[in-house]
């Protein structure tokens, strides 16, 4: 089963198990879902009207932890510790693998000494490890470790919830980004026209050199042909040619000395 899959049946699973409690009860669901180790997504869950009608209560501390598993890090966590309970191994786990893919919402190439301040982590070791065991095996990032320029190169991260107001950002980006690539269809399509043109050109330019050359061919040809038959005429005449018994018939005239 792929982790999407696997998402979508543990999300129905708590939003069902949600819409039936109230108030404290809510409190032991919130941590069980915030440390199952294959639920990433909490969005869906904060929906719930049960849970959304805990804001301004008594409870409404499984409502602030519930919006930090879905927004938050490992960061906001320590800045607001006194007012949020301790929290469990399990989710101080799930809270860091969810930093991790905030982190890499917004570069891809993450230092190690970031992650290991945003981690809470003392050495390379220990942050490797983490991000070996805790992250790529559990599908939610794939990378490389480079350890010679000390970074984490990302090449794949799960997606996270998006915070409140990140929805319009995102079709504002988008819209962008549509218009972009619009504009440079047109352009594209553009050049493509204007290749079109300059091939038939190219190819109404050899047509006519050819013709040209087809031309001169037939010239050279024809005047050639002219001047063999010119030749033809002239040797042909009756007495073109003289007649070289003819010649040697002919009486020789002496030369009478001078005197």
């Amino acid at each position: 089963m792929d982790i999407e899959q696997k998402q979508a049946e543990l999300i129905d699973h708590f939003v069902n198990q949600a819409s039936t409690l109230k108030g404290s009860a809510l409190g032991s669901l919130v941590a069980e879902a915030t440390s199952h180790p294959s639920l990433f997504a909490f969005s869906e869950i904060l929906a719930v009207p049960t849970l959304v009608e805990l804001e301004e209560t008594g409870n409404s501390v499984h409502l602030d932890v519930l919006r930090l598993f879905a927004h938050g890090t490992w960061s906001d966590f320590k800045r607001n510790d006194e007012r949020l309970p301790q929290l469990s191994p399990e989710q101080t786990l799930k809270l860091k693998q969810l930093t991790v893919l905030t982190l890499a919402e917004t570069n891809k190439v993450l230092p190690y000494d970031q992650l290991m301040q945003e981690l809470d982590v003392t050495n390379v070791r220990e942050l490797e490890d983490f991000l070996i065991n805790e992250c790529m095996y559990a599908g939610i990032v794939r990378g490389k470790l480079d350890q010679l320029r000390r970074c984490f190169e990302v090449q794949f991260a799960a997606g996270r919830d998006l915070r409140p107001g990140q929805l319009g950002t995102m079709i504002q980006t988008l819209s962008s980004w549509l218009a972009t690539s619009d504009n440079l269809l047109v352009s594209i399509q553009d050049k493509i026209k204007w290749a079109d043109t300059v091939s038939d050109l190219d190819r109404k330019h050899k047509k006519d050199v050819e013709d040209k050359v087809e031309e001169v061919k037939k010239s050279l040809s024809l005047k050639a042909d002219i001047e063999f038959r010119g030749h033809e005429e002239v040797f042909s005449e009756p007495g073109g040619v003289m007649d070289y018994e003819e010649d040697r018939s002919r009486p020789k005239r002496r030369r009478h000395p001078i005197s």
